[in-house]
């Protein structure tokens, strides 16, 4: 298996768009009963092959998902996008979650499960195909697609690894 390279991407230079993935009431037992406080994923990306999540944990709402943006936003990731869908066939793997996601012709739409599809549309994705056949865990689908994100490498890239030209990497 490769080296996997993060292309990391500065959150002043983009305009950037925040989905909320879940949010989650979580309770912590102390002696007097119980505490609650919340948890939210948060994925942010500019429709143009940025993109990144985070997560926060808040006594309130509005807080956590703030807290889950900044997160977000220390996050970025630059993918590579080919004609609005990904480059080739992958799977991505974190703790229980597996997902396959699959180029599509134009005109698909994106065909993925909630966490999944606000990463993707978030990335900027038009057409693709996505199964998820592991855990259905919101926080681990999201680092699952990720992790077959990071994995995409475009044609271009491909060619000059190779040290062969464009067509050759179709064709031959």
């Amino acid at each position: 298996m490769s080296q996997v390279n993060i292309k990391s991407v500065k959150a002043s230079e983009i305009d950037l768009h925040e989905k909320v993935v879940t949010i989650k009431r979580v309770a912590k037992v102390v002696k007097g009963g119980r505490r609650f406080s919340f948890s939210a994923v948060v994925v942010v990306g500019d429709g143009n092959g940025v993109v990144g999540y985070g997560l926060g944990k808040a006594n309130e709402v509005t807080d956590a998902i703030t807290k889950g943006i900044d997160d977000a936003k220390k996050n970025l990731v630059k993918v590579p996008v080919l004609n609005g869908t990904v480059p080739h066939e992958v799977i991505g793997k974190y703790g229980g979650g597996l997902i396959l996601l699959k180029p599509a012709a134009p005109g698909t739409g994106i065909i993925a499960g909630g966490a999944m599809r606000a990463v993707l549309e978030s990335a900027g994705v038009h057409n693709v195909l996505a199964k998820s056949k592991g855990s259905s865990n919101p926080h681990n689908l999201v680092k699952a697609t990720f992790n077959a994100l990071l994995k995409l490498r475009d044609p271009y890239t491909v060619a000059q690894q190779r040290g062969i030209s464009l067509s050759e990497v179709f064709n031959g």
